[in-house]
């Protein structure tokens, strides 16, 4: 499922429950629908939730905080959330404010499409 988000932002489901991916800018204007959806994965699902944030950007302060209440959430659920592909700003602004100590990093990758010759 592909989930266009005010134009900023595209949420895909990868895994139902267990990996999604984010693109575009987290920020004021659609961290609602991109908070939404963590919530629902978190709640459908079991064991890790591996968001993949490789196309993202955090545009914003309200863009950290749908990740830290994403995590206290799973949390509650019983579950990890775990950060992949976190570009270099995000992994610097995590370890910057300490997230880095709580919310795991993850180097894992979208899975890329095999190109067979004709």
């Amino acid at each position: 499922m592909t989930r266009f988000v005010d134009h900023e932002a595209r949420i895909d489901v990868l895994s139902h429950g267990t990996e999604i991916s984010v693109t575009g800018e987290l920020n004021v204007h659609t961290v609602a629908d991109v908070r939404l959806a963590l919530g629902r994965a978190i709640d459908d699902g079991t064991g890790d939730l591996v968001v993949h944030l490789g196309n993202a950007e955090i545009g914003d302060a309200t863009g950290l905080g749908v990740i830290v209440g994403a995590h206290h959430r799973a949390q509650r659920a019983g579950r990890r959330l775990v950060l992949a592909d976190a570009s270099m700003r995000l992994e610097r602004l995590m370890r910057a404010t300490g997230l880095h100590r709580v919310i795991p990093l993850s180097v894992q990758r979208l899975p890329q499409p095999v190109i067979l010759p004709a």
